[in-house]
């Protein structure tokens, strides 16, 4: 990964983006990648389409990955200066105690950290319970409610985590350590592969559309008004994957391996992929010897929506195995999110109308 790409997905990380404030995120990254796009298109919501043409108008491949991050936003300001607040997206709160957030407001952003009952106080009981959402709060460092609003905070408020974008080497490994990874690192590697195709001037017998989606997080609403624009007949949604190598994880909980290659996911909750794609995407990964994992996870993803739009869309889920989503500090292999995109890369090169066509055909 060159150091350039490096040093954005830094920056893309650290952005501000909970589901229904993406647009700082949304922003980085039509600066970034709008150069190598035939056409930029958005929808009602705020997600960016980049459109890459071909050699044909059709197939119509989406390439589609969320860059809203799980954040909060402020329910209520108390009498003596903290907030209450509410989760926007699937976050346990036992993550949460003495975490920095950033609170963006009308008069600029306000540095807190969430926190409980100080343990002094707390009963032996008490110490060992899970926390509550309802019983955590944000300290921004007031004394009053007069304080929280001469500091410009409201409620509606939203709240990001605080977290630091880092790259780890451990031995021959590459790491990145930070927050948002899921998903703006899928949001990347199609990005990526847009750009792939276009400064090496790569021949694909179909149209490209590289969407950063958002508010996947509260409901998988971007991906679903992004169809509707896109009206895809291909759907290849670019995600995290739990990463199942790490303590009180049982086996078939979570197959998928940080650096063991990207995930193709078989099943989750929300979406059966179809299954002549699936093959067709293992086929190319044997074929050109990319490394590859077969997952099966319990959420959801961008593709339960892709796939049902209008009549059905051969859809699939390609994923980076990564420790600790859905918290301040997530951690995945730089091997995985290379092998990810070169892999992409190959399935789009060989999407054309008959191939896809013989994904539905009966």
């Amino acid at each position: 990964m060159d150091k350039e790409v490096v040093e954005f997905f830094g920056r893309l990380s650290e952005s501000f983006g909970p589901s229904g404030f993406e647009r700082e995120a949304i922003r980085l990254i039509k600066e970034r990648y709008a150069k190598y796009a035939d056409d930029i298109l958005t929808d009602g919501l705020g997600s960016l389409i980049l459109k890459k043409k071909g050699t044909s108008d059709e197939p119509r491949v989406i390439l589609a990955g969320h860059c809203d991050e799980v954040g909060f936003i402020i329910c209520g300001l108390d009498e003596k200066g903290f907030l209450k607040f509410r989760a926007l997206g699937g976050w346990a709160p036992i993550t949460l105690p003495a975490h920095r957030v950033v609170v963006r407001t009308r008069k600029g952003d306000v540095i807190g950290t969430i926190v409980s009952k100080p343990p002094h106080l707390m009963t032996p009981q008490e110490k060992e319970k899970v926390p509550k959402l309802e019983d955590l709060f944000i300290d921004v460092g007031a004394s009053s409610k007069e304080e929280l609003e001469k500091l410009g905070i409201r409620i509606g408020d939203p709240v990001a985590p605080l977290s630091h974008f880092r790259v780890l080497k451990v031995g021959e490994k590459e790491l990145w350590m930070g927050k948002a990874f899921d998903d703006r690192i899928g949001a990347l590697i199609a990005m990526e592969v847009l750009r792939s195709l276009k400064e090496s001037n790569i021949q694909h017998p179909n149209t490209v559309f590289a969407a950063a989606t958002v508010q996947e997080e509260v409901g998988l609403r971007g991906a679903e008004t992004t169809a509707d624009v896109v009206n895809p007949q291909v759907g290849i949604v670019l995600e995290v994957d739990i990463s199942g190598d790490v303590p009180g994880v049982k086996p078939g909980e979570a197959p998928a391996k940080m650096g063991a290659g990207p995930s193709i996911v078989t099943w989750d909750k929300s979406m059966i992929p179809n299954q002549p794609l699936k093959e067709f995407v293992i086929q190319v990964a044997e074929e050109l010897k990319i490394p590859y994992q077969l997952s099966a996870v319990s959420g959801g993803t961008d593709a339960s929506r892709i796939h049902l739009h209008y009549r059905g869309v051969p859809s699939i889920v390609i994923g980076i195995p990564t420790r600790h989503i859905h918290s301040h500090n997530s951690i995945l292999s730089v091997s995985d999110v290379e092998n990810a995109i070169k892999l992409v890369t190959e399935v789009v090169k060989r999407l054309d109308q008959e191939t896809v066509s013989s994904f539905t055909k009966i």
